[in-house]
């Protein structure tokens, strides 16, 4: 039984390329107001295989292999962005996406407030 380590790497690279992306993780992009927000990933994966052959003392004859594959993805925070300002927002253990919600009363405070001090459209 002969081993394509090359052959089997490549459709787990296809597969962590294909699935580890921020999209799948915690979805798109999006925007709050004036408020362009990214999500931020962090991907780790690990790799291992083996495999082998012999012959008993009866000339019984054998051979065996395996492989396998880890991957772990965390979002780790989100990309802020207005204007040309950028921000990092942790969500990490001690925060989490909580304290992404906890800004939120006052992003829709400061839009608001925008909003009030911009002059109406006349028609």
């Amino acid at each position: 039984m002969e081993l394509h380590f090359e052959e089997l790497l490549g459709k787990i690279t296809d597969f962590i390329k294909s699935e580890a992306k921020t999209e799948t993780v915690v979805g798109d992009q999006f925007e709050l107001g004036n408020f362009k927000c990214v999500p931020v990933i962090k991907v780790g994966m690990g790799f291992g295989s083996g495999g082998g052959e012999g012959t008993e003392a009866k000339g019984k004859r054998g051979e065996g292999m395996g492989a396998g594959a880890g991957v772990g993805i965390e979002p780790i925070g989100f990309l802020v962005s207005k204007d040309d300002e950028i921000s990092f927002i942790k969500a990490g253990k001690s925060g989490g996406l909580a304290s992404v919600f906890e800004k939120v009363p006052d992003l829709i405070e400061k839009l608001a407030k925008n909003k009030s001090q911009q002059p109406e459209a006349v028609n």
